[in-house]
């Protein structure tokens, strides 16, 4: 990835961050933490992970992100963004933290064991 794509990424991982915590009107949604995008080499494309703290409510708060993506592409219009062109979005859950605590807690299985 280079390196102007790297700091788009960034940009809109903050701005939709700043999006979901102000001008989403969905409490469900509010709670949501923005962890990573990746966008693709001719910035037309988004993937945006996501975690959510109550992990029964994570399909309805990513299938509620994926309709409220179009308020948020305009959103990003409106800030405007140094891009000439908002790509398009998809949200997607961001499994690596809840992978991460599961091996975390057969680390402590063993050392435990021992």
């Amino acid at each position: 990835m280079s390196i102007k794509v790297q700091r788009l990424a960034n940009v809109l991982l903050k701005e939709i961050s700043s999006i979901l915590m102000l001008e989403i009107k969905d409490k469900d949604i509010k709670f949501v933490t923005i962890t990573h995008v990746e966008l693709s080499s001719d910035l037309s494309y988004a993937k945006v992970y996501c975690t959510i703290l109550d992990d029964e409510k994570k399909d309805k708060c990513i299938h509620d992100l994926n309709g409220a993506k179009g308020f948020i592409r305009n959103e990003l219009i409106k800030r405007k963004i140094e891009m000439r062109k908002i790509p398009e979005l998809t949200f997607i859950y961001d499994e690596s933290i809840e992978y991460g605590n599961k091996i975390e807690k057969i680390i402590e299985k063993i050392h435990d064991e021992k």
